[in-house]
């Protein structure tokens, strides 16, 4: 049986036009996929490694493993430990209209 070619870029898009519900749960995963990237991007400037960084939150390595790949998403609680431990913070700020 031969592979079929999808894409799923437009498969996706379609589903938002068609499905509200579908279009903000993806939306707001943007967001959260967004997050978690900068912390990863952030970890990596600051040349700390998962071990180190588990180390300095009382985590697992595997744990931050997961969440930088998107298999867990983190609570708030341990997302603002993990940039505390960076030497961040998370602000809420308004959004400008668009």
């Amino acid at each position: 049986m031969p592979f079929t070619k999808v894409n799923v870029g437009k498969t996706i898009e379609k589903k938002k036009r068609e499905n509200p519900e579908f279009k903000k749960v993806w939306d707001d995963s943007r967001e959260e996929y967004r997050l978690i990237e900068e912390m990863t991007v952030l970890r990596k400037a600051e040349r700390i490694t998962q071990s180190d960084l588990a180390e300095m939150t009382g985590s697992r390595q595997q744990v931050i493993s997961r969440i930088e790949k998107k298999e867990s998403s983190p609570s708030l609680r341990c997302f603002c430990n993990i940039l505390n431990a960076l030497g961040y913070e998370l602000k809420i700020v308004k959004r400008k209209n668009i």
